[in-house]
């Protein structure tokens, strides 16, 4: 057991700052899956576009800097074809965001050229922040903190105003607000392409961590990032907008130091779609069976009454 627990204690620096890049997925399956009320699955193709377009850009000459901001454009642009789909061709949701991810395959494909690109010659964006050897964790947990709350931050501000109340009304009840002058598809656009846009972002942070890229990096990174967000809206719940937007950031903390306690006790990493699986169940069964729990034990207090 000790050994089990001195091996996890090692991993914590690495799957601390791999979380926080991952919490922007996390976060662009929020967005318009709760605030929107549009089930979507485009974060998978616009997390590796993200990621292609850095990398090519560095590559090309372009500091990290500039090229993080491309890879954003690009996973918009991602996210406005999604609803597009959606709006224009009546596709469902979930379709139109397949569709667009099976398309984006291909289109990293020509961004790349091949299907990996290393990055191991080029400045990333954590080598600007030089603390000294062995300190590449704590550097890229600081850069991408500062992100995450800047991030975090903008979007509390912008659910907070005008649009950004329309934005949510439209989520609660489209029907309502195009009824009271919100504009429903501009509100869908907005929503779904910065989705697509967060999704990207952590695509490029994620290459320049790993120093490269790959096509195939998105594959399976969904069910990671709904069990994350999950374990976040279960802990701090979806009442308020503060804590609709913090639950993606913790849950992903939290699913992600659960994986690396779980390949610390020895499980294969082969079982961690298992485990990802069992704790998507526990995290949506939860609620319910403790709803039920509660609906019985005030029947058996009626029945003594």
């Amino acid at each position: 057991m000790n050994e089990v627990i001195s091996t996890f204690i090692a991993l914590i620096p690495v799957t601390l700052a791999q979380s926080l890049i991952l919490s922007f997925v996390v976060l662009a399956i929020m967005i318009p899956f709760r605030i929107l009320s549009f089930p979507d699955l485009t974060s998978e193709g616009a997390y590796p576009l993200g990621g292609a377009v850095c990398a090519i850009a560095m590559v090309s000459g372009v500091p990290a800097y500039l090229a993080i901001p491309l890879a954003v454009a690009a996973g918009f642009v991602a996210g406005c074809a999604t609803a597009l789909i959606h709006l224009r061709f009546k596709i469902h949701t979930l379709l139109a965001g397949i569709l667009v991810t099976t398309m984006l395959y291909s289109v990293n494909l020509r961004i790349l050229g091949k299907p990996n690109v290393p990055l191991f010659k080029e400045t990333k964006l954590f080598d600007y922040l030089d603390l000294g050897k062995g300190m590449n964790n704590l550097e890229k947990i600081l850069i991408v903190g500062l992100l995450m709350g800047v991030v975090g931050f903008g979007l509390r501000l912008w659910f907070m105003t005008e649009r950004g109340i329309a934005m949510r009304a439209v989520g609660d009840n489209p029907d309502m607000a195009e009824a009271q002058g919100n504009n429903v598809d501009r509100a869908i656009f907005l929503g779904v392409g910065a989705a697509g846009g967060c999704a990207a972002l952590s695509g490029s942070l994620m290459v320049q961590s790993q120093a490269f890229v790959d096509v195939n990096m998105g594959i399976g990174l969904l069910i990671n990032a709904l069990a994350a967000l999950m374990i976040g809206e279960t802990i701090l719940g979806r009442r308020k907008i503060s804590q609709q937007l913090l639950a993606p950031f913790v849950g992903s903390l939290i699913y992600y130091q659960l994986i690396s306690f779980c390949l610390a006790a020895g499980l294969a990493p082969s079982d961690l779609k298992i485990a990802t699986g069992i704790f998507v169940l526990v995290m949506l069964g939860a609620p319910i069976l403790k709803g039920k729990r509660n609906t019985t034990r005030l029947a058996k207090e009626s029945i003594r009454e």
